[in-house]
């Protein structure tokens, strides 16, 4: 009897690792490794969709990894008991919890790099009261609702730690999702953003040691004096940390150097030291992702030795372990427990008091300080946001049963509407004012009546492959006649994502003194500022580096909106397509292509978009040193008198010898040349236009030897390609993207739309030359250009909008 008893209450054997396969009558359903497998797909699936689904609202990817996480739990997919036997079966869940929790701890060493001790150091007065008042009012209000839930539904929690836990529940802000909710509505370097971030991660430190105090305190059946002892031990541990860790890694940081490769028993050791911190913060008894979260905090985050390891660390953790933590959650969380009016209230209720908290108290201490009403209303629906860390609060919770299920679903749903609300509530609320903006823009075009007014450029980078020739162009178009005729504004475009190594770049750049680099930071600038610095210095060019942090979704917002903001007359993109060894032209990325493509629609300014075929070799070449030969191909229309009207410029710099080549139909076509459709009213129009414009540079180089005028006679697209390919010894072509001309027309189709005929014969496998192309059109006073791209043409799909900029 007694053997017949214990067989029945057995547990069920463990879960070995890997099957012999279906072949050999195995289930890889009951072994640990395959369905491990299918539950990370599973989860990477339903996340992803909804992150997908989601992404026109304009949400952080952690809803989703929420909402997924509670979709396959017992809240839906669970509701199916032969699912939830078979996908999630009871003794799966510990090796589903360990990787959750691995990746938990490394997730929190890359939040702990994110926090930028120094930035903190510097925040002022006013945002330190803001942080603390986001964090007292409902800190203390969360301890009053408490009492309100021990009456209902938590009737048996432990007191002391059911109080704490509820007042940090209340009083998080999550830094992470707040960082990319700033991103995504273009706000991290205003005012409003900066403020909402060093709040936050005053915020952010605060709520870890008030979650340590509450993990302290929920021991059971233990003397008070356990709690003490665990809290004096953590305590310690921090001391420890502080006085041995940074010391060793500023050590490692030091002997790992810009533009090497980080050794990897740096790596190794680091990642070590993460773990062994998280033994050692479990061992004390308050979890072992504060150990993580110490070392993160103590690691220099400035260098190529953080830059290195967020590299390795973060998309295994945040795209494949992290995912499981979440559903790991969800599998706990189960709506149906909220049931009935009185549970459905005490929701409302949580979530009106868990708001009005951080509303009120961010905004009463904001007008205090003399914030604007509206910033700071703002400020307090930022403030309001949750995410990772309320869920790792309210598991914990769940853990040590001071949380029971209807209050775990209920502060679970709670953290998930005030994040999703806080988008749309910004959104109505703030309406960021255009500061700098030109009254009187008046140069939008590089030709133009007053020669020697200064010309702005905006010159646009993806990184270091385009810098050298970027140089060198800002070099020859600097007219050095005319002292300081010249303004350029170099914008390092960046793009901002669900990464952490995208938070480390915004802290860089806020370092820095976003939009404008601070000059005397160098130390912390990367090479690609200090490249343009240099220049500025050797050729007294005026030019002020910027970065541009956003998607590539909506990046050119950020471009048309600084070109308008600075009176640029030209924006200048380095083209999709960069030169292998072996000379041609190689895709660099997609997206880049339709970043150039929305620039040319909504530019407020002409536009000029850089083939680089290597201008001037691989460094800068000095103003001494210029010697360039530069081509026009002069058709007719708006483009084509930009492009000649740059070109006029360039020949202005002693080492620059210029071409223009214009070319005229025969006879017999001269008068179907004006049914090309440019956006001019009249084709007579244009014919004047051009001629007017060619007759006033032919008087202004009457007398100048650098530049040598001719004209050719076509007769179809085909000599006029022949006549191009001759001209293959010139080391840039000046052309415009929509040439008035007949013959131009009838040149073979270029496969890249936004060059036009001309330039994509210049940009083509096709035409054999070394020599740069800048494909430019006119703005056209607001007049709408549209490219049709093909789907076949455009090799990756492009999502829909996405997150910020400088």
């Amino acid at each position: 009897m007694a053997s017949n008893a214990t067989s029945k209450n057995a547990c069920p054997p463990p879960m070995k690792a890997t099957s012999n396969g279906a072949f050999q009558g195995d289930d890889p359903l009951d072994f640990a490794l395959p369905l491990a497998i299918l539950q990370i797909c599973l989860v990477l699936v339903v996340s992803r969709g909804l992150a997908y689904l989601l992404k026109p609202l304009r949400q952080p990817r952690v809803i989703a990894e929420i909402i997924g996480g509670i979709i396959l739990g017992p809240s839906a997919l669970g509701r199916n008991k032969s699912y939830m036997q078979n996908v999630f079966p009871p003794r799966s869940l510990t090796v589903l919890d360990t990787l959750a929790n691995i990746g938990l701890i490394f997730f929190l060493f890359l939040a702990g790099l994110e926090l930028d001790l120094k930035s903190l150091r510097q925040s002022g007065n006013r945002v330190l009261a803001i942080a603390m008042a986001g964090i007292s009012l409902p800190f203390v209000i969360g301890i009053g609702s408490s009492f309100v839930l021990k009456q209902t539904i938590a009737k048996g929690a432990d007191s002391a730690a059911f109080l704490v836990f509820m007042g940090v529940a209340l009083s998080i802000t999550a830094f992470p999702v707040l960082a990319r909710i700033l991103a995504e509505l273009k706000l991290l370097t205003t005012n409003v953003g900066r403020t909402a971030m060093s709040a936050a991660a005053i915020n952010d430190i605060a709520a870890w040691i008030l979650l340590a105090l509450a993990v302290a305190l929920s021991g059971h059946d233990r003397s008070p004096l356990v709690s003490l002892w665990v809290f004096l031990a953590g305590c310690g541990f921090v001391i420890c940390a502080i006085l041995i860790v940074p010391p060793i890694f500023k050590w490692m940081s030091q002997r790992c150097h810009e533009g090497e490769p980080v050794e990897e028993v740096y790596i190794c050791a680091t990642l070590a030291a993460v773990l062994a911190a998280g033994f050692v913060t479990d061992a004390i008894g308050i979890h072992a992702m504060f150990g993580a979260f110490v070392v993160g905090i103590l690691v220099p985050s400035d260098g190529p030795f953080a830059s290195a390891l967020v590299e390795k660390v973060e998309d295994l953790v945040s795209g494949l372990f992290l995912p499981l933590y979440f559903v790991s959650s969800g599998l706990k969380t189960n709506v149906a427990t909220i049931k009935g009016a009185q549970s459905w209230g005490l929701l409302v209720f949580v979530i009106f008091t868990a708001s009005f908290g951080k509303i009120l108290g961010t905004l009463v201490v904001s007008l205090f300080c003399k914030v604007p009403f509206n910033e700071a209303l703002v400020l307090g629906f930022l403030m309001n946001c949750k995410g990772l860390v309320e869920l790792i609060v309210l598991n914990i919770g769940k853990d040590r049963k001071v949380l029971n299920d209807q209050t775990f679903a209920i502060m679970v749903l709670m953290a998930v509407f005030t994040t999703f609300i806080t988008t749309p509530l910004v959104t109505a609320v703030y309406k960021p004012a255009r500061k700098g903006k030109i009254v009187d823009y008046k140069y939008r075009t590089i030709g133009r009546k007053n020669a020697n007014s200064q010309l702005r450029i905006l010159t646009c980078f993806h990184g270091a492959r385009n810098i050298p020739s970027m140089i060198n162009l800002i070099e020859a178009s600097r007219g050095i006649r005319k002292g300081d005729a010249l303004c350029v504004y170099a914008m390092h475009l960046k793009e901002f994502s669900e990464r952490s190594s995208t938070i480390l770049m915004v802290h860089k750049a806020r370092r820095n003194g976003l939009p404008f680099w601070n000059k005397g930071h160098h130390a912390d600038s990367n090479h690609v500022i200090v490249a343009f610095e240099a220049y500025r210095q050797l050729s007294q060019v005026s030019i002020r580096p910027m970065i541009a942090i956003s998607s590539m979704n909506n990046i050119h917002e950020d471009i048309c909106a600084t070109a308008e903001r600075k009176g640029a007359a030209v924006i200048i993109l380095p083209f999709h397509k960069h030169q292998r060894l072996d000379g041609s032209l190689n895709i660099t990325r997609n997206d880049f292509r339709w970043v150039n493509k929305r620039v040319l629609e909504h530019a407020p300014c002409s536009v000029g978009i850089f083939v680089d075929r290597g201008l001037g070799g691989t460094s800068h070449v000095s103003a001494s040193n210029v010697s360039y030969r530069v081509t026009v191909l002069f058709f007719g229309g708006g483009d084509d008198r930009e492009a000649l009207a740059y070109g006029t410029r360039m020949a202005e710099h002693p080492g620059i010898r210029l071409l223009v080549i214009r070319f005229v139909g025969e006879p017999m076509n001269e008068g179907e040349i004006v049914r090309v459709d440019v956006g001019d009213s009249t084709g007579t129009k244009l014919i004047s236009q051009d001629e007017e414009f060619l007759d006033e540079f032919k008087a202004k180089i009457a007398n100048d030897d650098s530049i040598i005028y001719e004209e050719k006679v076509v007769k179809d697209g085909a000599e006029t390609v022949a006549i191009i390919c001759e001209l293959n010894s010139c080391n840039l072509f000046l052309v415009g993207s929509r040439p008035a001309s007949e013959v131009a027309s009838a040149m073979k189709r270029s496969e890249c739309p936004e060059l036009g005929p001309v330039g994509g014969l210049l940009a083509s496998q096709d035409y054999p030359t070394t020599a740069s192309v800048l494909v430019m059109q006119q703005y056209q006073n607001g007049a709408p250009i549209n490219f049709t791209i093909s789907d076949s043409e455009m090799e990756e799909h492009v999502p829909d909008r996405d997150s910020e900029s400088a």
